[in-house]
């Protein structure tokens, strides 16, 4: 019997909780490194203003980033470093043509 009442009042409790979120969600968390302001790209780890003005420099010299390795052309930007960040941050979703 104790053990039916623990079940309902879990049961209860659990359906009160909101439903897990779907990976998109986190996916939009993530930082753009092609449309974030200087601001957005500090929030990273090991990404101070000089650094972060230097990504901005880096897309408008050379254009959009097509893939996240791609941030580590930044002066600054080595594998330790990536490795921190690699997780944080997108280049966005790309259109495929039809």
């Amino acid at each position: 019997m104790k053990g039916l009442v623990a079940s309902v009042i879990l049961g209860l409790f659990l359906s009160f909780l909101p439903p897990l979120q779907a990976d998109s969600k986190a996916e939009s968390k993530k930082i753009n490194i092609n449309t974030s302001s200087s601001a957005e790209l500090q929030k990273l780890p090991e990404i101070g203003p000089k650094v972060a003005q230097r990504i901005i420099d880096y897309r408008k010299e050379h254009g959009k980033f097509k893939k996240i390795e791609e941030i580590m052309k930044v002066r600054g930007i080595g594998e330790k470093t990536f490795k921190k960040i690699k997780n944080l941050i997108t280049v966005g979703t790309t259109k495929k043509a039809k």
